[in-house]
């Protein structure tokens, strides 16, 4: 197996790009499906109703994670850049927002899809 040690930084880069992306197409979704009240309320309420399915609030915890991650990824690349000495502790700032992302993100998730769970075990 190859050595991954040290391969932190490109990870990260390549990470806050895929979730960049990931959180560009979700706007875009969103102004699209937002503009269907233009054609009226009917329209808008149809299409909406397929975000209640259980797939989708998997898509946004998805999205909630790529929006974290981005977010936290983003100030560890600003520390970098304005910060002095801090290019050295790259691969630590990165388990750094890992730690961080799921001491956020687990809850977030259980809570989000804590009504997805519920109503599968319903009776």
């Amino acid at each position: 197996m190859r050595e991954l040690r040290g391969r932190e930084v490109y990870f990260a880069w390549f990470l806050h790009r895929i979730s960049g992306l990931a959180i560009v197409l979700f706007l875009l979704l969103h102004v699209v499906d937002t503009s269907l009240v233009g054609l009226g309320p009917g329209t808008y309420d149809t299409f909406v109703s397929i975000y209640r399915f259980p797939p989708f609030r998997v898509l946004e915890v998805a999205l909630v994670a790529a929006v974290l991650y981005h977010g936290l990824n983003g100030l560890r690349v600003i520390a970098v850049d304005f910060v002095e000495n801090t290019n050295e502790i790259q691969r630590q700032l990165w388990w750094v927002v890992w730690l961080v992302f799921v001491v956020l993100f687990l809850p977030a998730a259980f809570l989000m899809l804590r009504p997805v769970v519920l109503a599968g075990v319903a009776p």
